[in-house]
């Protein structure tokens, strides 16, 4: 979240940034409602600080007399005392409440988008920061989209997993299981050589954790929860790396901190219908290789394209056309200040399908996960967070499928032979 520090510091580039999230007016009136809630915790503050010094003197006093034989001097103070016990008390109470005003408000604010941000309501006003300018591939007439492959190559099977578990619940097969296999194995040997720490989470987190990357309150619906154990299935590896390091203070020498992990993502994708959405274009259940960095506020913008060329690199060794986003005011996520979308192209389909998002989410995170560093100077500060999909497995996979059809089979990428143990489907 936010800090309440920089709203009061920084509040017109605060609101300058909230209007390009299309927030309306009405919207931006919890700004003013922040700043004047913490006037009044500060207030309160300080009232509490002026009775717990005022009671620490009295009762310094009161041993004083009570060693003088002053009992009935001693007395009065001591009533003294009491009155500010109780009054300090009722202050704390307040307090509490307060602080926890303040951070329901705080936690429905979004965070406020970088500069270089462009305006813009929905995906069609995303700016295009690199386009694709080789030929496509030329497919056959006959050409199928990656759902009926499926069914032709026996590679993976809806209605089956809507036997065991519901709709949007794939059930790889055979060749197709071991491309998945590949693919994931794929995607971590390259980020392993990267420089990132290989990771294995938990799939289930508590509220602390998804809380903590923004997950709740903003996401609650499109999480699956778990009610008898309060615990939620996680949507992206991101929510329990980056928690990894939740209420850590680590030294400024340690910087940057770079973590990779494979979990399944599960995500409820409430209202998600239509021809757009059918075999793997949208799932409750996929596979992905997250990529998480823990940075220094000053090097965070320079780790974002960095990381960008790490996923390009991944989709030009697939040998898949793709295009990159910078995403648009409007269509970025709750949590981030700047966001990449790489959309591969499909051929079959003749779309473009999104299969990563990189982002800084600069101290946003952090702040509601209180992930510090000390510097050299011993000064502690907020670190910056950064995560991106390097990749999200259930698009890519339908675009290998319906890219490298042919007459005799499905070809697959020359990177993935070793991992595979097969050069074709067929």
């Amino acid at each position: 979240m936010l800090q309440v520090k920089v709203i009061r510091e920084e509040k017109q580039r605060i609101v300058n940034g909230l209007r390009k999230r299309n927030w309306s007016a009405q919207q931006l009136k919890v700004i003013d409602r922040i700043l004047k809630t913490d006037d009044e915790r500060r207030a309160t503050q300080k009232e509490l600080d002026d009775a717990l010094a005022e009671s620490n003197r009295l009762s310094k006093q009161i041993g004083a007399l009570m060693g003088q034989g002053k009992k009935d001097e001693a007395e009065a103070l001591k009533n003294q005392v009491t009155v500010l016990k109780t009054k300090s008390k009722e202050l704390e109470e307040h307090m509490d409440q307060l602080k926890n005003l303040l951070d329901e408000m705080l936690y429905t604010v979004p965070n406020c988008p970088h500069k270089s941000v462009p305006k813009g309501k929905t995906p069609e006003d995303n700016k295009v920061a690199k386009d694709w300018k080789k030929p496509f591939p030329a497919l056959p007439d006959d050409a199928l989209p990656h759902w009926e492959l499926a069914k032709k190559y026996n590679l993976f099977d809806l209605e089956l997993g809507v036997k065991l578990t519901g709709a949007g619940f794939p059930v790889y097969r055979g060749k197709g299981a071991r491309l998945q296999r590949a693919l994931i194995q794929f995607f971590l040997d390259e980020a392993v050589k990267a420089g990132y720490e290989e990771i294995l989470p938990p799939h289930l987190v508590n509220e602390d954790t998804a809380r903590g990357t923004g997950q709740l309150p903003d996401k609650e619906a499109q999480m699956y929860k778990c009610e008898l154990d309060n615990l939620y299935l996680i949507p992206t590896a991101e929510v329990p790396v980056t928690n990894i390091l939740r209420d850590e203070i680590v030294p400024v020498k340690d910087l940057p901190i770079k973590m990779t992990a494979y979990t399944p993502c599960f995500r409820r994708e409430a209202g998600s219908y239509g021809a757009h959405v059918r075999g793997l274009n949208r799932v409750h259940q996929f596979d992905k290789v997250e990529i998480v960095q823990i940075e220094h506020p000053e090097r965070s913008y320079q780790t974002l394209q960095a990381m960008v060329r790490h996923v390009e690199k991944l989709m030009n060794k697939l040998e898949l056309p793709f295009r990159i986003l910078l995403l648009c005011g409007g269509d970025m996520g709750f949590a981030s200040a700047k966001t990449y979308d790489f959309e591969v192209w499909s051929a079959a389909q003749k779309r473009w399908l999104e299969v990563s998002s990189v982002s800084c989410f600069e101290s946003f995170q952090s702040n509601r996960m209180k992930l510090r560093f000390r510097d050299a100077d011993g000064k502690i500060e907020l670190a910056h967070t950064l995560n991106g999909s390097a990749l999200a497995l259930a698009r890519i996979v339908a675009a290998i499928l319906e890219n490298n059809q042919t007459p005799e089979g499905i070809l697959i990428p020359k990177v993935l032979w070793k991992y595979t143990g097969f050069k074709r489907i067929d």
